[in-house]
């Protein structure tokens, strides 16, 4: 179910207003959609979609920058959390296929139209923002692909994309006289120009890049997904494991992940899991999880992956613990022999 952290209304908020509920991914186009709206006078609340996709910041650092960037536009901001939902019904069987890699562009979308929708009444809005423009992505901002999305959504006529507008049909908002259709704009193509100039204007600044957020367009992200439905269930649980470390698939089928530096450590650390078994080494080097079903075999080739990514010597052996089980084993000479397990 669609959980959503919730912001306390204030006096203010609850006078009679016109609201909108934007679609919010923390790039310069949605806040850019979301202020064209607020200067008409319209409050408008961010609804940022918590995939689990969106990058391997930490959560509570992205938010405080997503609120940082909707605090200095005037708008709200809300975290919508859908990634129980998004892995079950958008991430493994989209109607309109997937993006280079592994990104479903249109259907996710059209999910977080429909999530959008169904939240106008409980928050009092009207109509939904989007920060698309016509024709800047190949896939999901093309004419046709704006259209599906609308009708997938079963939300035709409350979607507004107020930097491509006025290239568009007018919609409910616009024919209902809450948005003047004037004020919006008719940008269109991958030439960013007068977003660029827009943001100036309005003094918007340290926004995310337009390729930085999603990792589904990432190639090896997607080969870890691809590598890690072969031989498990995918879960929420599993998003933080795949942002993480070198990934190994052993010879008898464990998932081994190894730490790439000390901020890895603690991400790692931090994970809690009822798939893996943590374990570290008996010198500095990094810390590793291992599949829980993983045979003998396959931990005693963790142990000897893992040393290869420390300090240690090849012509010592050392002891590794890995839950009940010890491993007295020599690193690899060198890194190239573990390639062929590598993963990403």
């Amino acid at each position: 179910m669609t959980e959503i952290k919730e912001i306390q209304k204030s006096d203010e908020q609850k006078e009679q207003k016109i609201r909108a509920l934007a679609l919010f991914s923390g790039g310069l186009d949605s806040l850019l959609a979301m202020k064209l709206i607020i200067e008409q006078g319209i409050e408008v609340i961010g609804l940022y979609f918590e995939t689990g996709f969106g990058g391997a910041k930490d959560a509570h650092e992205k938010q405080e920058k997503l609120r940082k960037l909707t605090d200095k536009i005037g708008a709200k901001l809300q975290i919508v959390d859908v990634r129980e939902e998004y892995i079950q019904k958008v991430l493994f069987d989209p109607k309109y296929g997937y993006g280079k890699n592994f990104n479903p562009c249109i259907d996710c979308h059209a999910h977080m139209v429909r999530v959008a929708k169904a939240l106008l009444k409980k928050l009092d809005a009207k109509f939904i923002i989007s920060g698309e423009v016509l024709g800047q992505r190949p896939m999901s901002q093309r004419m046709d692909a704006l259209k599906i999305v609308s009708e997938f959504s079963n939300a035709e006529g409350l979607i507004l994309r107020p930097l491509s507008a006025k290239l568009l049909p007018p919609t409910i908002p616009e024919k209902e006289g809450w948005v003047n259709r004037e004020k919006l704009l008719d940008i269109s193509g991958r030439s960013r120009e007068r977003q660029m100039e827009l943001a100036k204007k309005w003094g918007i600044e340290d926004y995310p890049s337009p390729s930085g957020g999603c990792l589904l367009t990432d190639e090896y992200f997607s080969e870890k997904i691809r590598d890690f439905i072969k031989y498990d269930k995918f879960e929420v649980e599993d998003i933080p494991v795949l942002k993480v470390g070198r990934h190994f698939r052993l010879p008898e089928g464990a998932k081994l992940v190894v730490s790439r530096n000390k901020d890895e450590n603690e991400k790692l650390k931090a994970i809690d899991s009822h798939k893996y078994i943590k374990f570290t080494l008996p010198l500095p080097g990094p810390i590793s999880l291992i599949s829980k079903n993983a045979t003998n075999n396959d931990k005693e080739l963790a142990a000897k992956i893992a040393l290869t990514y420390s300090k240690a010597k090849p012509e010592e052996l050392y002891e590794v613990k890995i839950g009940e089980d010890s491993f007295k084993v020599s690193p690899y000479e060198s890194k190239d022999k573990v390639k062929g397990f590598f993963v990403k």
